[in-house]
């Protein structure tokens, strides 16, 4: 998996590209806790636009940026949610935990 960050005012967008999976949990870890640790951000946007395999070490990933944000006092979006990635999302309920776009 890819992930592009771009840094615009206090919002840190994150596009994912490829298969969210376990293999990609360094990547996203590493990223994630940057845009987390800049005192300037204070969201974060997750783009699954260009996800095109979502798994539950996936979902478990989410949920726990979801609780180290919270922690630190920041946002997170899951934009561009669409099609099987959607519909995994809803069926782990995580649509009641986070904000999809």
């Amino acid at each position: 998996m890819d992930i592009t960050t771009r840094i615009t005012d206090t919002t840190a967008y994150l596009a994912l590209s490829g298969r969210f999976d376990f293999s990609a949990h360094r990547n996203f870890r590493t990223t994630t806790d940057e845009a987390i640790n800049n005192a300037k951000v204070k969201g974060l946007v997750i783009d699954l636009g260009q996800v095109n395999y979502i798994d539950s070490s996936a979902l478990g990933m989410l949920l726990l940026l979801n609780e180290r944000c919270k922690a630190a006092g920041k946002s997170v979006v899951l934009g561009n949610c669409q099609g099987t990635v959607r519909q995994v999302l809803a069926v782990a309920h995580l649509d009641r935990v986070f904000t999809l776009q």
